[in-house]
C-alpha cells in the first residue's frame, strides 16, 4: 500500500515539475511569505493597526494605573477600617479588574478582527492579480511558497516571479492620506 501511495506521488511531482522545454508548460512562482512582507499595503495595513493598538494601548494604561493606585490606597486602608469594608473593597476592586480584563479583551479582538478583514482583501486582490500576470504572460502554473501555505517545495530560482509582481503591485498601489499620515508620524518618534 505505501509502494503504491509512493509511486503516486512521485507521478504527482513529476507531472508538476515539468519544464518547458520537454512539455511546452511555462510555469513560475511566487513566494508568498516575502510578498506579504514586503509589499507596501501590507506593511502599511500593519502599520495602521499596530498605531490603534498603541493609542488603545495608552488608554487602558491609564485605566490600569487608576485601578493599581486605588488598590494599593485599599490596602493603606484596610487595617483602619476593619475587614468588613476590606471585603466589600476587594469585591469592588476585583469587579473593576474584571471589567477592564474583558475591556482589553474586547479592544484587542477588535483590532484584530479589522486587520484580519482588510489583510483578506489584500490577499483575495492579489490572488486576483497573480492570476491576470499568469494569463497575460502565458504561464501554464504559478506556484505559490511560504512558510504558511506552500504548494511547491523546491523551484529553480529562475521561475521566481515575486520580484516582478511585487514591483508591479507596489507601483500600482496608491496610499491614503490616513496611511501618508500614519507614515509621518512614524517618522516623527
Amino acid at each position: 500500500m505505501k509502494k503504491l501511495l509512493f509511486i503516486a506521488l512521485g507521478f504527482a511531482i513529476l507531472s508538476c515539475n515539468k519544464q518547458e522545454g520537454t512539455s511546452g508548460l511555462k510555469t513560475a512562482y511566487v513566494d508568498t511569505e516575502k510578498l506579504m512582507k514586503e509589499h507596501q499595503q501590507a506593511i502599511d495595513i500593519e502599520n495602521k493597526y499596530k498605531v490603534k493598538s498603541e493609542e488603545m494601548g495608552r488608554e487602558l494604561e491609564t485605566e490600569a494605573k487608576q485601578f493599581q493606585s486605588d488598590y494599593e490606597n485599599a490596602l493603606r486602608q484596610a487595617q483602619a477600617k476593619g475587614p468588613q469594608w476590606a471585603q466589600q473593597k476587594a469585591a469592588e476592586l476585583q469587579q473593576r479588574e474584571q471589567k477592564l480584563n474583558v475591556k482589553q479583551q474586547s479592544m484587542y479582538q477588535e483590532i484584530q478582527t479589522a486587520s484580519n478583514a482588510e489583510l483578506d482583501s489584500l490577499v483575495k486582490e492579489i490572488k486576483l492579480y497573480i492570476k491576470d500576470y499568469g494569463k497575460k504572460n502565458n504561464y501554464d502554473y504559478v506556484y505559490g511558497t511560504g512558510l504558511t501555505s506552500p504548494s511547491i517545495l523546491y523551484a529553480k530560482d529562475s521561475y521566481d516571479v515575486t520580484d516582478e509582481i511585487l514591483k508591479t503591485l507596489n507601483d500600482k498601489y496608491k496610499p491614503s492620506e490616513s496611511t501618508k499620515a500614519i507614515e509621518k508620524e512614524e517618522v516623527k518618534k
